[in-house]
């Protein structure tokens, strides 16, 4: 399926305006949901019924909005006062500054899209991203999209540019609000913890590394109860009781006993394309779920794998 993309904007770079198309970077994976249901196993319905009386019930043509201002106290909106807000955003990303690419914490990092050129925009698209790449740096930019205004990164990837949206400094907590105990480690300990660190390092991150473990977990759970088999837990690998060792140093010496399972040995067989190509964002085809044949016997929910830290 090809990308669909979501607006149409212009990237503001200098005196050039760069017309280009928004597409969303991600996709949220399917989760398991379970319904609501009555003891007979009927489908409860949600209603909204009014405060006044707690028994009114008020269908969705007859709502509007408000926004309160004080307490219990609301000036309303029509939709089309609401339409009128939103028809205030911005089609220009305006770029202010650019800065080293690190410089950014990926703790400021909100929702990701992808920018690909629109008309016209080939040759200065190509040009400000081979100008990042080479100079290292990202563009920091303000932009106004349905009612709130984003600091937004943009940055130089392989085959394009990436929007980041980025948190404002009061959307993001202090790790000094915590109190965290502030203990100095002993030579001993930071040696055989940079072992340890040694024996488990790689030098590149593969995301088809990983797989949601617990979704497979679960989904076999509900395959098993589908054809009638009990479902009970079974003790978590790795995490048996009285397994914790006290001593630290112990603990680390033991750790590097332990044989590190190699990279290539949990990679899959074929690599998928990059996330950042964007000749590659239409959505993968959904898979159904796989049954398990019929059995009598009750079947344990599988154990969870630890994955690689």
């Amino acid at each position: 399926m090809a990308a669909r993309s979501i607006a149409s904007l212009s990237l503001s770079f200098g005196l050039v305006s760069i017309p280009v198309k928004l597409y969303s970077a991600t996709e949220s994976s399917d989760a398991i949901r379970f319904n609501l249901l009555t003891k007979d196993g009927s489908r409860v319905k949600q209603q909204y019924v009014s405060e006044k009386d707690m028994t009114t019930v008020v269908p969705r043509s007859e709502m509007i909005k408000g926004y309160e201002f004080e307490k219990d106290q609301y000036v309303l909106f029509q939709p089309e006062e609401l339409k009128a807000l939103e028809e205030g955003s911005s089609h220009v990303i305006d770029i202010v500054a650019f800065i080293p690419e690190k410089e950014v914490d990926p703790l400021y990092y909100d929702k990701a899209y992808f920018l690909a050129p629109d008309k016209r925009g080939g040759k200065p698209y190509s040009l400000l991203r081979a100008a990042m790449r080479e100079s290292g740096r990202c563009a920091l930019a303000k932009w106004a999209w349905k009612g709130k205004q984003y600091v937004v990164q943009v940055r130089a990837a392989e085959d394009g540019l990436v929007l980041q949206q980025l948190l404002y400094a009061n959307e993001v907590r202090s790790l000094a609000d915590l109190d965290i105990e502030n203990t100095q480690p002993t030579p001993a300990e930071l040696k055989l913890a940079l072992q340890l660190i040694d024996q488990i390092s790689e030098d590149t991150y593969d995301p088809t590394m990983f797989e949601d473990e617990e979704k497979k977990r679960i989904l076999a759970a509900i395959d098993a109860k589908i054809e009638g088999k009990e479902v009970v837990e079974a003790p978590h690998a790795g995490e048996e009781p009285g397994a914790q060792v006290i001593d630290l140093t112990e603990a680390l010496m033991a750790s590097l006993k332990r044989k590190p399972v190699s990279s290539a040995a949990k990679a899959p067989a074929a690599k998928p394309a990059a996330a950042d190509n964007i000749s590659a964002l239409g959505a993968p085809p959904r898979k159904g779920v796989r049954r398990a044949p019929k059995a009598d016997e009750p079947v344990a929910a599988p154990t969870r794998s630890r994955a690689r830290k």
